[in-house]
């Protein structure tokens, strides 16, 4: 039987002592060992788990120890720790936040006999770390069958509490995964990517119908086909706190970055969108008078309405007078705090108002015809942003008001025959005399071609030599086209097209580029006359600047440079090229290069070149040997912020303005 000695801080001789005997040595007596086989120092961590650890269920296993002699051979009454140096710096530390004592008694094995270097080295060699897969299954164990939740098993094992989520996690993957995991048949990496979901048949599933790639992206994007990131513009609007108490569950990847994670029920997602969607529109529609509010969480780009915009209309004296003072006010603090830095809060917060109250006023200077809000309607849509985003004034068909059948000096029947005030039964009878008032008999139709194929000769003529007149009718032709119905407006037999481009890329209509052009448009058809008559007083009213802008904006909306392999417009592309080197399009501020939009859809050799121009030859090398999905994952972040294009978006190098005159620069364009 083994002999138990407790020992105090008295110094006795060593020889009195029994080897293999069980001490209890005051921790103050306790010292490093120079014969210690390990040499490089226990991790912090490493100290922090064991420290833990001993807390929770005291020392599992003695510490070895020889006595410390002097010079002479005499106890000194210390002694060196063999093996359990870990243990000891645990207790330290425990001792050095006032967890015990530095007497307290711990517990040791007195050897004499081992060599202590070879003991040591025997500890730390023969020994077999337990397979992670039954670590993994016995901390999920633990908070099965003890209840403990992720803070407790950490306090206890001295490891934090996302790492023990992390193996908690781990051990609910499905044991048929677990087993081939232990047989080797899956990485770490690939078992983690399987810990996203908790869902065992998911896994099984997934796993069974993995081709060659196994990469672990690959694993975690066939298990999210169905979930929605939560950076998905449906996830943002909802919110991840109304989607969780609407019974849904959101998935968190706990061992890579998963910016917020998956919410796992699309169509519970989707609902919550319209539901909120249509609360909004019945707010706007009971607010506003509108007939009808339609939700819908992309834009019904192919409605086939009519859509109407607001009009100028003016101010009421007071609400002018009110713009007036707040301009007023406005002004004045700003010269008063002209040159200030930072603002007092008080200016701050009065700025605030007055810009509030300005915009406020401003949005009554345009607004939609009564009959028009009594017609129409809004379609209340989810943003690419995440926002709800308010498209008013359409008008549905059957909605449309009845065509007037007033004409000056006529009237249009049922068959639109127009009838000419004083024809018909009701009509002065004329004399059958060809001589007798025949000024009151219309002209034949083959006189009236005649005569105005001659006035329209006259009138291309006179029309080729006033260049800016020509401005105005080009402008008034494009604008009657653009922001009203039918082009019969014009007498320039111009006709424009304006080409789709959500059949060529699925979401471009929602992007911001869109929306901006969207909000370009609204802009300008909101200051347009309500009747398509009134169109050319009103652009020959503008300033030349002002023309300009008009018929850039309706030319911009015919551009088409999308490139269909059956097309062969060989010059077209030439002039979308020559078009965008001399508008200097940079198209890095419409379009990223991202997995989706890009980097998933080419081959590698294409991700590895995309590498090598935007950052650099060492970048494209440390990514050659990683799969595709791996690769176009790490090459979306190399390239952000690079401005990397793709050839097809880039721009060449437009033409200086300084290398001569507008005729100098004109001839180089088209060169």
């Amino acid at each position: 039987m083994t002999n138990i000695v407790e020992t105090t801080a008295t110094v006795f001789e060593a020889s009195a002592i029994e080897n293999g005997a069980v001490l209890f040595v005051p921790l103050n007596k306790l010292k490093k060992s120079p014969r210690n086989a390990r040499k490089t120092p226990h991790s912090e961590a490493h100290i922090e788990a064991l420290a833990a650890s001993i807390a929770a269920k005291g020392i599992l296993q003695n510490l070895v120890v020889e006595p410390e002699t002097n010079a002479e051979g005499e106890p000194t009454g210390f002694y060196f720790v063999t093996i359990g140096e870990g243990r000891r710096l645990a207790q330290l530390l425990r001792e050095k936040r006032k967890q015990i004592k530095k007497t307290e008694a711990i517990r040791c094995v007195l050897d004499t006999e081992n060599d202590a270097t070879e003991i040591s080295l025997d500890e730390n060699v023969t020994r077999e770390a337990m397979h992670p897969a039954d670590q993994f299954e016995r901390f999920r164990e633990l908070a099965e069958n003890r209840g403990w939740g992720a803070e407790e098993i950490a306090a206890r094992f001295g490891v934090t509490a996302h790492v023990v989520r992390q193996r908690l996690r781990l051990g609910a993957v499905s044991p048929k995964l677990m087993q081939v995991y232990r047989d080797g048949g899956l990485s770490l990496d690939q078992l983690m990517a399987f810990g996203l979901t908790e869902d065992h048949d998911r896994q099984v599933q997934v796993y069974e119908s993995l081709s060659w790639n196994r990469d672990p992206s690959a694993i975690r994007r066939d298990l999210t086909r169905m979930n929605v990131a939560a950076t998905d513009r449906r996830a943002i609007f909802v919110g991840a706190n109304a989607y969780a108490e609407a019974g849904g569950t959101i998935i968190r990847d706990l061992f890579t970055e998963d910016r917020g994670g998956y919410f796992e029920d699309a169509a519970l997602l989707d609902r919550l969108v319209i539901d909120k969607l249509e609360g909004i529109a019945g707010r706007v529609q009971a607010a506003e008078g509108w007939k009808w509010a339609s939700v819908h969480i992309d834009f019904p780009h192919a409605h086939g309405m009519r859509r109407s915009y607001p009009h100028p209309v003016d101010l009421s004296e007071e609400d002018a007078a009110a713009y007036g003072a707040a301009q007023q006010d406005y002004d004045r603090l700003s010269s008063e705090y002209e040159g200030y830095e930072e603002l007092p809060d008080e200016a701050d917060r009065r700025f605030g108002e007055l810009e509030t109250e300005i915009e406020r006023i401003d949005a009554m200077r345009h607004a939609y015809d009564a009959d028009e809000i009594a017609r129409g309607g809004v379609f209340v849509i989810l943003n690419h942003d995440g926002t709800a985003r308010i498209e008013r004034g359409f008008i549905r068909a059957e909605d449309e008001a009845p065509k007037s059948t007033d004409v000056k000096g006529a009237t249009i029947t049922e068959d639109g025959e127009i009838v000419v005030e004083g024809d018909g039964e009701d009509a002065e009878p004329q004399p059958d005399d060809e001589d007798a008032g025949d000024a009151g008999k219309p002209l034949s139709d083959l006189l009236i071609r005649d005569l105005t194929a001659h006035r329209t000769l006259g009138l291309r003529l006179a029309f080729g030599e006033q260049p800016e007149m020509a401005l105005v009718a080009v402008v008034h032709a494009m604008a009657a086209q653009t922001f009203y119905r039918g082009g019969e407006a014009s007498c320039l037999e111009i006709r424009l097209t304006s080409a789709s481009l959500a059949s060529h890329a699925d979401g471009i209509e929602d992007t911001p580029a869109a929306k901006k052009l969207a909000d370009r448009h609204a802009g300008w058809a909101s200051d347009m006359p309500r009747d398509a008559a009134d169109l050319w007083t009103f652009v020959a009213g503008l300033d030349h600047a002002s023309v300009m802008a008009l018929l850039a904006h309706c030319a911009a909306l015919t551009v088409n440079a999308v490139r269909i392999p059956w097309e062969q417009k060989l010059n077209a592309r030439a002039t979308a090229e020559k078009l965008a080197s001399a508008v200097t399009l940079d198209m890095t501020a419409h379009w990223t290069p991202t997995v989706q939009s890009y980097l998933g859809r080419v081959t590698k050799a294409h991700i590895f070149n995309a590498v090598r121009e935007g950052v650099g030859d060492g970048a494209a090398e440390r990514i050659a040997g990683l799969k595709k999905a791996e690769m176009a994952q790490a090459t979306e972040q190399l390239l952000m912020g690079t401005g990397w294009l793709p050839s097809v978006l880039r721009t060449a190098q437009p033409v200086s303005r300084d290398a001569g005159s507008d005729a100098e620069v004109f001839a180089q364009a088209a060169e």
